[in-house]
């Protein structure tokens, strides 16, 4: 056990998918996992884990923001043994070919601030996918035939962000979506050399205001989870 995570030795698998929303993470083990048996629920995220396709699998909710994220991965990581990681969650179109529905594959994350830039100092260091899982994400959503964009996500410390004018950077320099965490996450798995990937959903469009009702966004994130498990394990 850790501070954050109930689960005991052996309980959480070597590669682990995380929502941020706990819910999500119960949705996707009930829908994906066989025999998805509960392993935390401390402060209420919830981690479940079981087995897709004979391979075990745990996924794990993150909470919202990199400076939530970076505890549960690190405590994974370094409690746990987690070796792939891949986050699975919902984005902000910033780009006119990017559809709402349409699943983003991030190459790399840029971001203003994240727990690890102190680390860093006066380097500004690029958190980069690991390729294999990228490049095994993109192939099955080929076969999937789901419609899919790879390239550079900005991760925003903030959810109510007022910069437009970095808005407008970010969309002039090709940026495809926004979103929380990724940015932390890649660094983090750079730092102990584990494998890492954002597999995320576009639920909302900044340019046109589209969103998807809350009702529909479960049903539109089924073919995120199943890339993920595919790249996973190709």
């Amino acid at each position: 056990m850790t501070f954050h995570i109930g689960a005991k030795p052996g309980e959480i698998a070597e590669t682990v998918l995380l929502p941020g929303d706990p819910y999500r993470a119960r949705w996707a083990a009930q829908t994906f996992l066989k025999d998805a048996r509960l392993i935390n629920e401390v402060r209420g995220m919830l981690g479940y884990t079981g087995t897709w396709q004979g391979h075990p699998v745990t996924i794990h909710g993150t909470g919202m923001g990199m400076s939530s994220l970076s505890i549960y991965v690190n405590e994974l990581i370094r409690d746990y043994g987690a070796q792939t990681l891949i986050r699975i969650g919902s984005a902000g179109a910033m780009q006119p070919q990017v559809k709402v529905r349409d699943v983003v594959l991030a190459m790399s994350a840029c971001t203003l601030t994240a727990p690890s830039n102190g680390i860093f100092k006066e380097l500004n260091f690029a958190p980069t996918a690991h390729f294999g899982l990228l490049k095994a994400a993109w192939d099955a959503a080929e076969r999937l035939g789901v419609p899919t964009h790879a390239g550079t996500i900005y991760s925003s410390q903030l959810f109510y962000d007022e910069r437009p004018d970095l808005q407008e950077q970010l969309q002039r320099h090709g940026a495809l979506c926004v979103e929380m965490e990724a940015a932390e996450l890649y660094t983090l798995a750079a730092r102990y050399g584990r494998r890492a990937l954002a597999v995320l959903t576009i639920s909302d469009h900044l340019l046109t205001e589209e969103a998807l009702p809350a009702d529909q966004r479960e049903r539109s994130f089924g073919d995120m989870v199943e890339i993920a498990l595919h790249a996973a394990f190709a």
